[in-house]
C-alpha cells in the first residue's frame, strides 16, 4: 500500500528568533577582534620595537581579507550551510590569536592576525547576518539586519574595556587568550543552535504566508562567487554602492577603530579612556543600527545614505577641534553622534542588495562589503603613514570628512530599483520584470536593467 507522505507542518514558531540570536552572538565574539590593533599599537611597539606602520599593514591585511572572504563565505554556507562555515571559522580566530601570542616577528603578525584571523572573522562579517535574515526572515528584514549589523560593535563595546584593562594590568598576550577562548567556547553553541534552513525545522521563514522549501546545496562556490560579481558589475548600482561603501569602510574601521585610540593619546589621553570612548560609540552604535533597520523598512534607502554619510562627514571635519587630554561635552556630543551613524549604513546597502540582485543580494553585498574593507585597509595604512611623517593625524580627519561628502553624492545619484508585484509568502522583489516566482521557489535574478 503507498503511503502518504506527511504534509509539512506549517508552524510559526520561535526558532527564527533562536536562530537570530545565535548568529548575533558569533559576530558579537567575532567584531571584538576589530578593535584590538587600535589597543595593541602601544604595548607592540614597546615590546618589538615596530612602527605603526608596520603594525598597521597587519591590520589593513586583516581588513583586506575581512572583505575578500565575506562574499566566497556567503557562497560556501549556501553550499555546506549556516552551521559548518561559522564553527570552521570561529576555530581559524581562535587558532590565529593564540598564535599571535607566540610570535616574535612583524611578518608573523601580518600571517597569524592578518590572514588567519581575517579569513575568520571575514566568515562571520555582516554577510553572514544577511544570508540568515535572507533565509529565516520575511517580515521585519530590516530590523533584524539592524540588530545582526549592530552585533558586531556590541562586540567591541563588550570586551573593549576589560581587554584594555588587561593589557594595560597584564600584558597584550592574555588579552588575546581571553578572545580566544571567547571563539572556542561558542562554536558548540553555533553547531547545536544554528540550522540552515527553517525547512530543516519544518516551520516557514518568520512573516512568510507559506512553507519554503529547502533548496539542495549549490555546488561550485567560488565559480558562482565570481559570476555573481561580474554580473553585479556591468551594473551602475554596484560601482555607486562598492564605491560610497569603500569610504564608509575608510571612515569606520580604517581610521576610527585603528587610529581613534593613538591619536587620543598624542593628545594626552589615557588609552584606556580613548578605548572607553570607543566603547561607548559601540553602545550608540547598537541604537543607530538598529533605528536605520527600522527605517530602512519605511524609507528610501538611497536618502537615508545620503543623509547618514553627510552627517559623519561634518563630525570629522569636527573631530581636530575637540580632541583634548580630558573628556569634555564636545568629545562625548561627538561620541554619541558618531556612535548613531558609524554602523548605519549598513541596513540600507543590504537593503538595496535585495532590491536589485535578490537570491544573489548576499554574495554581492559581501562585495560592496569587500570594497568597505578595502577601504579601511587603506585609511589603517594612510592613517599610521601619515601620523608617522607629520606627527599627526589631522589631515586625515579632514580628507575622510570630504569623501563622506562624495560618498553622500554617490548615494543620491543611485537609480531607483524597478519592482514587480510580489508573489505569496515572498518579501523581496526582483529588479527584472517579469511574473512572480512561484511560492517557496528560489529564482535567480539577473542585473538591473539597463539604466540612464
Amino acid at each position: 500500500m503507498r503511503v502518504t507522505p506527511r504534509p509539512h507542518r506549517m508552524t510559526f514558531g520561535r526558532r527564527p528568533w533562536w536562530v537570530a540570536v545565535a548568529t548575533g552572538l558569533t559576530i558579537v565574539v567575532a567584531g571584538a577582534f576589530s578593535t584590538l590593533p587600535g589597543i595593541l599599537q602601544a604595548p607592540l611597539t614597546e615590546d618589538f620595537g615596530w612602527s605603526r606602520g608596520s603594525i598597521a599593514l597587519a591590520a589593513s591585511v586583516n581588513m583586506i581579507l575581512y572583505g575578500v572572504t565575506a562574499p566566497y563565505a556567503a557562497a560556501l554556507m549556501d553550499r555546506f550551510g549556516i552551521r559548518v562555515v561559522p564553527a570552521v571559522a570561529l576555530a581559524v580566530i581562535a587558532a590565529g590569536a593564540l598564535l599571535t601570542t607566540v610570535m616574535t616577528t612583524a611578518w608573523q603578525f601580518t600571517l597569524y592576525w592578518g590572514l588567519l584571523v581575517g579569513l575568520g572573522t571575514g566568515s562571520l562579517s555582516m554577510t553572514f547576518g544577511a544570508t540568515v535574515t535572507h533565509r529565516w526572515f520575511t517580515a521585519h528584514r530590516g530590523l533584524v539586519t539592524g540588530v545582526l549589523s549592530a552585533a558586531s560593535v556590541l562586540g567591541q563595546m563588550v570586551f573593549l574595556p576589560a581587554l584594555s584593562w588587561t593589557v594595560d594590568h597584564h600584558g597584550w598576550r592574555p588579552a588575546l587568550v581571553t578572545l580566544a577562548l571567547a571563539a572556542l567556547a561558542l562554536t558548540p553553541v553555533a553547531v547545536l543552535v544554528l540550522r540552515d534552513h527553517p525547512a530543516d525545522t519544518g516551520q516557514r521563514p518568520y512573516g512568510s504566508d507559506v512553507f519554503v522549501p529547502k533548496p539542495p546545496p549549490v555546488v561550485g562556490a567560488a565559480r558562482r562567487t565570481l559570476t555573481v560579481l561580474l554580473t553585479a558589475a556591468r551594473t551602475t548600482p554596484f560601482w555607486l554602492l562598492a564605491a560610497a561603501f569603500a569610504v564608509c569602510g575608510a571612515s569606520t574601521n580604517g581610521i576610527m577603530w585603528t587610529h581613534f585610540a593613538p591619536a587620543a593619546h598624542d593628545h594626552g589621553m589615557a588609552v584606556t579612556t580613548a578605548s572607553t570612548l570607543l566603547a561607548l560609540i559601540g553602545v550608540f552604535n547598537v541604537v543607530g543600527t538598529v533605528a536605520a533597520g527600522w527605517l530602512t523598512d519605511r524609507m528610501d534607502a538611497r536618502r537615508l545614505l545620503a543623509v547618514f554619510f553627510t552627517l559623519r562627514g561634518l563630525l570629522l571635519v569636527a573631530l581636530p577641534l575637540i580632541m583634548a587630554a580630558t573628556v569634555d561635552p564636545p568629545m562625548m556630543a561627538f561620541v554619541v553622534l558618531f556612535g548613531l551613524l558609524d554602523l548605519a549604513t549598513v541596513p540600507p546597502v543590504i537593503a538595496l542588495c535585495r532590491r536589485y540582485w535578490g537570491e544573489d543580494s548576499a554574495i554581492v553585498f559581501g562585495w560592496t562589503n569587500a570594497a568597505h574593507q578595502l577601504g579601511a585597509a587603506l585609511a589603517a595604512v594612510l592613517g599610521g603613514a601619515v601620523r608617522d611623517a607629520f606627527g599627526t593625524y589631522d589631515p586625515v580627519w579632514i580628507v575622510l570628512g570630504a569623501a563622506c561628502a562624495v560618498a553622500a553624492l554617490l548615494c543620491l545619484v543611485i537609480p531607483r530599483a524597478p519592482r514587480t508585484a510580489p508573489g505569496p509568502g515572498v518579501h523581496e522583489v526582483s529588479a527584472v520584470p517579469g511574473p512572480s516566482p512561484a511560492p517557496g521557489s528560489r529564482r535567480r535574478t539577473g542585473p538591473p536593467r539597463a539604466l540612464p
